[in-house]
């Protein structure tokens, strides 16, 4: 169950020992400022039916916990020792007084991270945009408004925290599972446990995994003994599944994954290739699929590919999955969605030459939408290009691309870290909302010294 705060802390009623005081220009108190606490306090009680039970957590400590974990890159354990030390973070997460004690166990990350998904946090991100830039509701009327505004679009990659999956690593680690299910299957009363030459196994395993040049023939012929292996091992544990024995669920998931790496790696191993659809690359976490990006220091990265949008400055996370997908298909509903926001068109979409398909070009000539690149085919002779406004559209797109940098570099979407799929969903869209809390609070103090800029005018008139 759930109960709502009576009443938000505000800084002058935050209790401090010693007569202490908050310094308002703190970072986390301007923070604090730019969320509307109470309307996502009302969307988050909604998610509680019941009114039995303990009573969970207030949403600000919930959220405030998350977006201190995003912006400070700490782990779950670190979280309540950081909120017990810090009298600032308290206030952000709703305290009404310093204290020394713990505010809930590092294990409640884990539950925090569920409970608000990424559906949750994206309407907490648009609530936070709408309060900074105090933007009126679209108007109900029937005659089209004029286009206005630009929208920037672009898609990238958050990489997951795995090991790199080589095949024959993956291959190894497959085996060990196995053999692992087989000890906890076999009971010696039941006889001698089947062989599995585990031994002669991991000896393979390790004379071609440690050496630092491996040529093609010895990698294919590593790998060739590993999947018989695993084969063996495999006839193993199905037979005792036969015979009536039990795994936990965890270990059946797994043993579905494991068959699935062993028909990929056969099939790529007889056909000599080394493509497979719906390639897995983690046994632990089975739902990632490698994004070809085709960037310098990577060309394949392994993680959730996203869209993102920028309006204002402000970032929106348009789509995310972890299977590979191409962006332009994800751009009308982009549009459409300004559209519904704003109550009007944006005048140029900047985007890269990917999104430049003949169906998204249809659809921005229809709306008179301008859509940053060249025209697709060969170039007319008689054609005009507006180079001047060609290079000012290019040189504002680099927007999102610094958007893109900052959250990698400062909330945390460079390395996920979450391990099940939802938590991780979860942990890219706290990226996107943290990163637009930093620009709500930056507004928020420009506007402030702006303000007391005039004051000091007036007082010197």
């Amino acid at each position: 169950m759930y109960k709502k705060a009576s009443k938000q802390v505000g800084i002058t009623d935050f209790g401090m020992p010693l007569g202490l005081k908050l310094d308002p220009e703190n970072r986390w108190v301007k923070k604090a400022e730019t969320i509307p606490w109470e309307e996502i306090e009302q969307r988050y009680a909604e998610l509680f039916e019941s009114d039995r039970g303990n009573v969970a957590k207030p949403l600000r400590l919930v959220l405030g916990a998350l977006i201190i974990q995003t912006e400070r890159q700490i782990s779950d354990a670190e979280v309540p020792l950081q909120i017990q030390e810090t009298p600032c973070l308290q206030y952000f997460c709703g305290m009404a007084e310093y204290t020394d004690q713990l505010p809930f166990d590092s294990s409640s990350m884990v539950h925090f991270r569920k409970r608000v998904t990424p559906e949750i946090l994206g309407e907490i991100n648009e609530m936070i945009i709408a309060k900074a830039e105090n933007r009126p509701p679209p108007d109900d009327d029937e005659s089209e408004p004029p286009n206005e505004g630009t929208l920037t679009v672009d898609a990238s990659c958050a990489p997951q925290n795995i090991r790199y999956p080589l095949d024959l690593s993956l291959l190894g680690e497959a085996r060990e599972t196995l053999e692992a299910m087989i000890d906890e299957l076999h009971d010696p009363a039941d006889g001698e446990k089947p062989r599995t030459y585990r031994r002669n196994a991991r000896k393979d395993y390790l004379n071609t995994t440690r050496k630092k040049k491996k040529s093609a023939k010895e990698l294919r012929k590593a790998i060739g003994k590993q999947l018989r292996y695993i084969r063996r091992d495999w006839n193993i544990v199905t037979d005792y599944l036969a015979k009536g024995k039990a795994l936990p669920e965890k270990r059946l998931t797994q043993l579905e994954t494991i068959e699935l790496v062993y028909e990929q790696q056969l099939f790529m191993w007889e056909n000599r290739v080394h493509q497979v659809e719906n390639r897995i690359v983690s046994l632990s976490q089975p739902w990632i699929r490698p994004i070809v990006r085709g960037k310098a220091k990577a060309k394949t990265e392994f993680g959730a590919k996203l869209d993102v949008s920028v309006v204002n400055g402000f970032t929106r996370l348009e789509h995310s999955s972890f299977d590979a997908y191409n962006e332009s298909e994800n751009l009308i509903a982009i549009i459409e969605r300004f559209l519904v926001r704003e109550g009007h068109y944006p005048k140029r979409v900047l985007a890269d030459a990917i999104y430049r398909t003949r169906e998204n070009l249809k659809y921005c000539a229809k709306h008179n939408i301008r859509l940053l690149g060249k025209p697709l085919g060969r170039p007319k002779k008689d054609a005009v290009v507006d180079k001047k406004q060609t290079r000012i559209d290019e040189i504002d797109r680099i927007e999102v691309e610094r958007k893109f940098s900052h959250a990698k570099g400062s909330f945390g979407l460079a390395l996920i870290r979450a391990k099940l799929s939802d938590t991780s969903q979860t942990a890219i869209a706290l990226s996107i909302l943290a990163l637009n809390i930093a620009q709500a609070a930056r507004v928020l103090r420009v506007l402030f010294r702006q303000w007391l800029g005039l004051r000091k005018l007036q007082f010197v008139q």
